[in-house]
C-alpha cells in the first residue's frame, strides 16, 4: 500500500511548487506534490524562456518544467496528478482529499497560482504561445520591431503597453470603454506616447492567423462596425484570478490573493502560500521559485521543531 502520510504536501506544480518540492525532499522531508493537470502551469505557454538567471540560450517552457520535475523526483519527492476536492486540518494534521484518495501531512504549501482572465474569443486558445501572450516581460522581446496589440485598460495593460513600445514598432491598445481605468499618471504615459495608438470603445472579437497571429478583428462597441488590424502579437491584460477556491477562509488582499509574511507563512501554523497565488508586487518565474524555496525552508524548520530536533 502506498504511503498517504507525509511531512509536507504541496498543492500546485508550477515553479513555486516544484522548487519547494526540490528543496524539501533534498532536506530529507517526505514530500508529496499534487497537481490536477499539466505540470508547470502558465510556464508551459512560454515558447522561449530567456529571462531566468542561468538558463541561456532560451529554452521552451516544457523543457524548463521537465528539468524541474526531474530534479524534484531525483531528490525523492512524490508527484501525483489528481484533483483536490477539499483541504482541512484534523487533529493537528492537514487532510487533503483528492480523487485518488486522502493524504495527510504536518505542513502544507498552497502553490495553486493564478490564471489570466481570458477574452474568450475565437483564435485565443489556438494561438496561445504563438502570438497570444499574457506576459509582456516574458514574450515582448520576441516581437521587436513588430506591430502588436494590447488588450485592456487597467494599470497592467497600460504599463505593459508602455514597456512594449520600447521594443515594438507600434502598439495598439484596445479598450472596451471610453476611458482607461488605470491611474491617471499611468494612463497619461500611454496617451502621450507617439508609438502607441489607443482604440477606445472597441473589443478584439477574433484573433486570426496561419500558424501564428497575423491580425485581429476589432469591433466597435457602439456602432458594431468591424475592422481587421494587422498584428504579430496580442498581449491580453484583462485581469488575473488567483486559484483560491479551496481556501476561501484565508486572509486575502483586495485582489483575492493570499496574504503571507516574508516567510510565506499564513495565519494558520504550518500552512504556507507561494507563487502567483500569494499577495505580492511582482510575479515572475524567478520570484515564484524564491517563494517556493523559502516556504520549504520554513516547513522544514517547523517539522524539526515538532520533532524536538535542534535546527541549525
Amino acid at each position: 500500500m502506498e504511503n498517504t502520510d507525509f511531512d509536507f504536501i504541496i498543492i500546485g506544480a508550477g515553479p513555486a511548487g516544484l522548487t519547494a518540492a526540490q528543496y524539501s525532499s533534498r532536506a530529507n522531508i517526505s514530500t508529496l506534490l499534487i497537481d490536477q493537470g499539466l505540470l508547470g502551469g502558465q510556464v508551459t505557454n512560454i515558447s522561449g524562456l530567456e529571462n531566468y538567471p542561468g538558463v541561456f540560450p532560451a529554452v521552451n517552457g516544457f523543457s524548463f518544467i521537465a528539468t524541474m520535475k526531474e530534479q524534484a523526483e531525483t531528490f525523492g519527492a512524490r508527484i501525483v496528478q489528481t484533483i483536490v476536492s477539499s483541504v482541512d486540518k484534523v487533529d493537528g494534521r492537514f487532510l487533503v482529499r483528492t480523487s485518488s484518495g486522502d493524504f495527510r501531512s504536518r505542513t502544507l504549501l498552497l502553490a495553486t497560482g493564478a490564471e489570466h482572465r481570458k477574452l474568450g474569443v475565437r483564435g485565443e486558445e489556438e494561438f496561445a504561445g504563438r502570438g497570444v501572450s499574457y506576459c509582456a516581460t516574458c514574450d515582448g522581446p520576441f516581437f521587436r520591431g513588430k506591430d502588436v496589440v494590447v488588450v485592456g485598460g487597467g494599470d497592467s495593460a497600460c504599463d505593459e503597453a508602455t514597456y512594449l513600445s520600447s521594443l515594438c514598432s507600434h502598439v495598439t491598445v484596445v479598450h472596451r470603454k471610453a476611458q482607461f481605468r488605470a491611474q491617471k499618471a499611468v494612463a497619461e504615459r500611454v496617451l502621450g506616447n507617439p508609438k502607441i495608438t489607443v482604440r477606445f470603445n472597441s473589443v478584439v472579437s477574433e484573433i486570426k492567423g496561419d500558424g501564428k497571429v497575423g491580425s485581429v478583428e476589432l469591433t466597435d462597441t457602439k456602432s458594431g462596425a468591424k475592422e481587421e488590424l494587422p498584428a504579430s502579437a496580442v498581449f491580453i491584460f484583462v485581469g488575473m484570478a488567483p486559484r483560491t477556491n479551496l481556501f476561501s477562509t484565508l486572509k486575502t488582499d483586495e485582489g483575492g490573493y493570499i496574504i503571507t509574511n516574508e516567510d510565506m507563512e499564513t495565519l494558520v501554523p504550518g500552512l504556507y502560500a507561494a507563487g502567483d497565488v500569494r499577495s505580492k508586487s511582482f510575479r515572475q518565474i524567478v520570484t515564484a521559485c524564491s517563494d517556493g524555496a523559502i516556504a520549504a525552508h520554513q516547513a522544514e524548520k517547523f517539522i524539526r521543531e515538532l520533532n524536538n530536533e535542534v535546527y541549525r
